[in-house]
């Protein structure tokens, strides 16, 4: 039984599956609120499924990249219910379930994932489609002219920048239902640890200067 769960986005989205079967999912949409939403949805998820936690056998956990007060939410919730439970714990790239669900959903050409990364950039990543969907490109973070495409581009990063990317659909935000699938169907892993594309912005204090 996988619990999966991503709060890299604004999205804060919690399933829980067996195997691509999807028993319940919540989402909810609030940047403000990751920590005050994940843990109540992913009871309610397991209680909408009817499963008790014990039986949950592995989790996944969206690692970005995203902002790091919402995506931290979600990996100490995953890497501390994967302690309590005594089950493994595996990150998937946030971009990379926004691109299959607009796979899934018939899209066959090049495309981009697009997400807000906040300071008027983006997080983004590059796909192609031919023989299966793979990520060619990043994910990288940039201004968006800089990465400007006319293509067909998912996520909300290109809904808010229309004009870079004149060619958005939906996915807006990511679904951990669709990342259910992505592990369900053995495509690739990550460690639970965060994909954080900017330097911090706290950075240690140099020596200071000699006063002569």
């Amino acid at each position: 039984m996988l619990l999966a769960l991503d709060t890299a986005t604004p999205a804060v989205t919690v399933a829980v599956a067996e195997g691509e079967q999807v028993l319940a999912e919540r989402t909810t949409v609030d940047a403000r609120r990751h920590g005050e939403l994940l843990a109540p949805a992913v009871a309610d998820v397991l209680a909408a499924a009817g499963v008790d936690r014990l039986a949950v056998t592995r989790i996944a956990v969206g690692v970005g990249p995203g902002p790091f007060t919402g995506l931290r939410v979600g990996l100490v919730t995953a890497r501390t219910l994967g302690m309590a439970l005594g089950v493994p714990v595996v990150g998937v790239c946030t971009l990379d379930v926004l691109a299959l669900e607009a796979y899934d959903g018939g899209l066959r050409e090049p495309f981009r994932v697009v997400t807000d990364a906040r300071r008027k950039e983006v997080h983004w990543a590059q796909y192609a489609t031919g023989g299966g969907l793979r990520r060619v490109d990043g994910p990288s973070v940039d201004k968006p002219a800089g990465v400007a495409w006319e293509g067909p581009a998912v996520g909300a990063g290109a809904v808010l920048y229309a004009a870079d990317f004149p060619v958005g659909r939906d996915p807006q935000h990511p679904s951990a239902a669709v990342m259910c699938a992505w592990v369900a169907r053995a495509l690739p892993l990550l460690p639970p640890d965060p994909l954080y594309l900017r330097r911090p912005d706290a950075t240690e204090p140099g020596a200071r200067k000699r006063v002569s």
